[in-house]
């Protein structure tokens, strides 16, 4: 329940940017966001814990299960559903959907599901965390490979705009982790307000963009049927199918919650800062942003329910 203000004012947001596209012009949007994107990744680098990580580190059997998900397996789906847009790699639907396939998991919810779930927390924070690096190199990585020739990526630009707005401010966090980091740990709640702000002024603006130009009158309601579907159906596949996975490599139950979890979760924090970061303010970020806050929704309720069913029969010794 806890995620439920943070969903209702991404909607917000979004109903606000279809009546006023242009109602907060006196603000300096870009400019506030490009400074919100670094504190994310300061912060981020500040709360990376060293002892977490290591304590973590020894459990290699989930860890690649999960990466290999997250980086592999969920891009390859998208993939197969390439012959299912008649653009190709020029729709924008498609687009949209590749590009939340190659997102990194998300951080925070998936070590809470996990912790409510009575899992492998040291397992779950190592991943997420490694996830979000690895996702700064891989997400742009899967986009040049398919999406340079079919729109205006270019690869280069992407890496300096990576470097000087994530990675720069990611390295800064980590070097003042020692000074800092206890600080950042016990202030964590009221740091994350700034991630969430940015995320919504983010999605506000790439909307904006999008209504103004008319993009989404170019979409049908059957092509945004499909798009939700094909998300439901990717968070379905990847559950059970890790699931079958864990149970064939005997995984014991708390590392089985931890891969499930982390191995299906997709961050809505690396989307909007992958989308401002790597698109600017094209007209096309809005659509882009449409299936992983689709599936952020989508994921805490059901990974809510699966977690709260784990801890009851966790709780009553009912271990599979």
């Amino acid at each position: 329940m806890k995620f439920n203000g943070f969903i209702v004012s991404i909607f917000a947001a979004i109903f606000i940017a279809y009546f006023f596209p242009q109602g907060i012009e006196i603000f300096p949007l870009k400019i506030i966001t490009d400074i919100g994107i670094g504190l994310i990744f300061f912060f981020y680098g500040l709360k990376l814990s060293p002892a977490e990580f290591k304590t973590g580190l020894k459990n290699y059997h989930s860890h690649m299960v999960i990466q290999v998900t997250t980086f592999v397996i969920f891009p390859l789906l998208a993939l197969l559903c390439l012959p299912l847009f008649e653009a190709g790699t020029s729709s924008q639907l498609w687009i949209s959907l590749f590009f939340f396939a190659t997102l990194p998991s998300t951080v925070s919810s998936s070590v809470v599901m996990v912790a409510i779930a009575r899992g492998n927390i040291p397992t779950a924070i190592f991943n997420a965390s490694l996830s979000g690096l690895i996702g700064i190199f891989a997400t742009p990585l899967w986009l040049g490979i398919f999406l340079s020739h079919s729109t205006n990526f270019e690869f280069t630009n992407v890496l300096l705009k990576l470097f000087l707005q994530i990675i720069l401010p990611l390295g800064l966090g980590l070097f003042f982790q020692k000074f800092l980091g206890d600080f950042a740990q016990k202030h964590s709640k009221k740091l994350g307000l700034i991630d969430k702000s940015t995320i919504i002024l983010i999605i506000y603006s790439s909307f904006s963009n999008s209504f103004t130009s008319n993009l989404f009158n170019t979409v049908s309601a059957g092509d945004l049927i499909k798009l939700f579907a094909l998300i439901v159906l990717f968070f379905l596949i990847i559950y059970f199918g890790l699931n079958t996975l864990c149970n064939a490599l005997n995984f014991d139950i708390k590392d089985k919650i931890a891969t499930q979890f982390c191995g299906t979760k997709k961050s809505l924090v690396h989307g909007s800062v992958m989308v401002k970061v790597i698109f600017g303010s094209a007209a096309g970020t809005g659509l882009l942003l449409l299936p992983i806050m689709l599936y952020h929704s989508i994921q805490l309720l059901i990974i809510a329910y699966f977690a709260e069913n784990y801890r009851k029969r966790e709780g009553s010794g009912f271990t599979q």
